[in-house]
């Protein structure tokens, strides 16, 4: 049977990036002497906390100013870890307090001003807490790249190669996490041979030098998969908040695929499922059906832009219940949507 809802659907979904998105830190906006807003800064192991804060260096021509406000020629802001307590395993950490990535590539250019000890510039990422995260650093001292991993506080053998690491240079360092997968690279070169850890698959990042290392870093950027669509977090959402509905579905298209499918359900094996006839008649002629089967009622509705234009589908399975009409089933669908609705501030068609 046909139903007709009303536009109520509209304004349900706005879906995030599913290829990568992009997070640039622009130290241009901090003023010389001040730590970044956004960050802040901790010690792992022993010693004095950090001294983080942006200094200006003469940095080579390709590196551009993100801000207009950005000094001239090429004497630029630059974050700096400037204090110099020589306490051997001693850690500064300046951590970005906002996002939580899992697949990523974390990208800075570094330089290593001084060090009596060490002489050492390096990343954290993954990060769960003060205690538990993972490092690639480089040692222009010694010249090599490492890895190691921060367990319950207590620093695990490091894994590396030696390579030329130049004190005074600008050097590039990069680190690519695919699952469980990580890669290092410094200057485009492969550092250190993929490595396989399960340890922390999400967590946050930073930077991080050793000892009384003064290092420089500039041009840091994230580039991640975003952990979770605004679809996948509105089924979830709703499915833990709505005893009765057993299932629920959001279809959509994408540049990769086209063709109306499954972009987000409870049953995550789902996704990628094309759309059948129902889901193609409803987005096709924005009507909403109603439909049975083995001990549920299903309701597929168009999704709708901020304009009314249709751009997806949303399909609910419903326990049934005693004494439930037509009319019934599709006023427990309507309640639904309109939670949903409150989560969205501005709608987008749904893409990549």
């Amino acid at each position: 049977m046909r139903l007709r809802l009303p536009v109520l659907l509209s304004a349900i979904l706005g879906f995030a990036a599913a290829h990568a998105a992009e997070r640039a830190f622009d130290f241009s906006q901090t003023k010389v002497g001040e730590t970044p807003e956004g960050f802040h800064s901790f010690r792992a192991g022993i010693g004095k906390p950090g001294d983080w804060q942006i200094v200006l260096d003469d940095i080579p021509t390709e590196f551009k100013p993100r801000s207009t406000n950005a000094a001239a020629a090429n004497r630029l802001p630059v974050l700096a870890q400037v204090s110099r307590d020589p306490a051997d395993e001693r850690f500064p950490v300046l951590l970005y307090d906002g996002d939580v990535y899992g697949d990523l590539t974390l990208t800075t250019r570094f330089k290593i001003v001084g060090g009596a000890v060490e002489q050492m510039a390096g990343v954290v990422f993954r990060l769960q807490d003060e205690k538990n995260f993972y490092v690639v650093r480089a040692n222009a001292q010694d010249g090599n790249v490492r890895f190691y991993k921060f367990i319950n506080g207590e620093r695990s053998a490091p894994i590396g190669n030696s390579m030329p690491v130049t004190k005074g240079v600008w050097h590039e360092l990069s680190v690519t996490c695919n699952g469980n997968r990580i890669l290092v690279r410094l200057d485009g070169k492969e550092a250190i041979p993929e490595l396989t850890d399960n340890s922390f698959l999400l967590g946050k990042v930073g930077f991080m030098t050793k000892s009384d290392s003064v290092a420089y870093f500039s041009e840091a950027k994230v580039e991640y998969r975003p952990l979770e669509s605004l679809a996948t977090s509105l089924v979830r959402d709703t499915i833990a908040h709505q005893s009765r509905l057993k299932n629920l579905r959001i279809y959509g298209k994408t540049t990769a695929q086209p063709e109306l499918h499954v972009i987000a359900s409870k049953i995550t094996t789902e996704n990628g499922m094309k759309a059948e006839e129902t889901e193609l008649k409803a987005f096709a002629e924005n009507q909403s059906y109603l439909g049975k089967a083995d001990n549920e009622q299903i309701v597929t509705a168009p999704l709708h832009d901020r304009n009314g234009e249709t751009v997806g589908v949303v399909k609910f399975f419903l326990k049934p219940f005693l004494g439930q009409t037509e009319a019934n089933v599709v006023a427990r669908v309507l309640p639904i949507v309109r939670e949903m609705e409150q989560r969205v501030g501005a709608s987008r068609e749904l893409n990549e």
